[in-house]
């Protein structure tokens, strides 16, 4: 009997143990998010998981909560390199756009991403094109090919590009590859080891391991951009696979934008990418021949902007911010994902409430059932402010593209949502012109006969339960 009496004292003794330094464990893990100082909505929404789903909670914050960036920066060789893009040493005195987006123009020159002109620029809205015209280019290949995916299937576009890559490599031509290695998680590391054994350069971004997972999950390479001897360049939302092509079992036909740029900015897609190299790599390339003198004579002038945890300031965001405040007559945009912070909603109300025809298109359909369900929790909200919304039914749209008052447009990898602005390393070409802004808001415009114009009544006839869920799925907006 004692013996019994003493076996549940110890069991008893050993519960109140683990409560006690599980109840510990979870105070110390909310002081922990307390004390980082990030944004309040974002620490908010880890303490609620933290407080609902204790234990599950702290598995998810050691995966993804904490902040890794003064760990994995390399901060000298980000200085240098952008200092390289100054474009005063560079490219002589800044071309000039209209003044009123002057002060857009300046908010990125003193962050170091110049105003740079003589590009020509051929945007895609179709995969089967821009594969067609990337393939081509990349066989044409003389020095070096630089590529920055986030995802590189092994499929039949995957393989493509891999064969090309290694034909160039074995003819003499420097080829590097960064991929994500999130991203990139369904992709077996043989299609990497055979590029490898190939001749190209290869590294993961950030790459994920047990036990240094922790928040490199957060911090993912969500970039699309190629380089080819420093004269010509791709930037935009498609990555390396077939569905831009042949579209998805569950969303048909896969719609996205992508852009090719021959001229003066495709160096500043370079700097991006050697910024990335040396993160990657841990190796910092300068070399001059990289940074050659383009010889093209168009006259569009842009600016390349990468965003991301390296930067001091969310340029990207703020962008948007400035371009759509400055808004006089229209703002048409497209995003896949429609998760915006506190400031964007600000600047979309400010803008739909002064008078400017404000357009919103997201997809009927998404990839991620958490994600749609967020987006609709703004729906209501967004509505009444004024802006027009439609959702795409035609496939699934992934363009990420913003258009305003027949001359500023913008086109890029950044989703209107708080991972890309605060999180993912992105990257958004900005176009002073007016000849492409015509073209993509007849796309906007084009597209709404291919979408459905929601309505205020309409959205608030949803039933109830619906409405729960994505008010639920809302609190944990900031982490999806």
């Amino acid at each position: 009997m004692n013996f019994i009496i003493s076996f549940i004292s110890a069991k008893e003794t050993l519960k109140i143990a683990w409560e006690v330094l599980y109840f510990a464990t979870i105070v110390s893990a909310v002081v922990v998010v307390i004390s980082a100082n990030r944004n309040p909505v974002k620490s908010i929404s880890w303490i609620l998981i933290l407080i609902f789903l204790p234990f599950l909670g702290l598995i998810f914050y050691f995966f993804f909560g904490q902040d890794i960036r003064r760990r994995y920066l390399p901060r000298k060789e980000i200085k240098k390199l952008r200092e390289l893009n100054s474009g005063r040493n560079l490219f002589g005195k800044a071309p000039e756009v209209k003044p009123e987006y002057d002060r857009l123009v300046k908010l990125y020159d003193r962050n170091l991403y110049p105003l740079l002109s003589r590009n020509s620029i051929r945007i895609f809205t179709s995969g089967k094109e821009k594969f067609e015209t990337l393939f081509e280019d990349l066989r044409n290949a003389e020095n070096h090919i630089h590529l920055e995916y986030y995802i590189f299937s092994d499929d039949e576009i995957g393989q493509t590009v891999k064969n090309i890559l290694i034909e160039k490599a074995q003819n003499g031509v420097e080829v590097r590859v960064i991929y994500d290695d999130v991203g990139s998680w369904h992709t077996k590391k043989r299609f990497f080891r055979e590029l490898t054994d190939g001749g190209v350069e290869v590294y993961s971004f950030l790459k994920v391991h047990f036990p240094s997972f922790t928040g490199k999950m957060n911090y993912r390479n969500h970039r699309k951009i190629v380089i080819i001897d420093g004269l010509i360049g791709y930037i935009g939302g498609m990555n390396i696979a077939s569905r831009y092509i042949s579209g998805t079992p569950w969303g048909g036909s896969w719609e996205d934008m992508h852009v090719r740029i021959d001229g003066e900015s495709v160096l500043g897609l370079q700097i991006i990418f050697l910024i990335d190299w040396s993160l990657a790599e841990n190796s910092f390339l300068s070399d001059k021949k990289y940074f050659p003198t383009s010889k093209n004579t168009g006259n569009i002038n842009t600016q390349v902007v990468a965003g991301g945890p390296t930067s001091r300031w969310k340029e990207i965001l703020q962008g948007f911010l400035k371009a759509i405040t400055g808004a006089r007559k229209y703002a048409y945009i497209q995003t896949p994902y429609f998760l915006p912070t506190e400031t964007l909603l600000m600047a979309l109300q400010l803008a739909a409430t002064s008078g400017v025809d404000v357009r919103l298109m997201v997809p009927e359909k998404s990839d991620s059932i958490f994600i749609r369900a967020a987006t609709h929790s703004f729906i209501k909200e967004v509505l009444k402010m004024g802006v027009k919304i439609y959702f795409y039914r035609t496939g699934f749209l992934h363009s990420k593209m913003m258009v305003i008052d027949d001359y500023f447009s913008t086109i890029g990898s950044t989703n209107m949502d708080f991972r890309s602005f605060e999180h993912n390393f992105e990257a958004n070409v900005f176009i002073y012109d007016e000849g492409i802004a015509e073209m993509l808001k007849n796309k906007f415009l084009d597209d709404i006969s291919r979408s459905e114009r929601i309505t205020l009544h309409q959205w608030e006839k949803r039933p109830r339960m619906q409405k729960f869920f994505e008010s639920v799925v809302r609190l944990f907006s900031p982490l999806l």
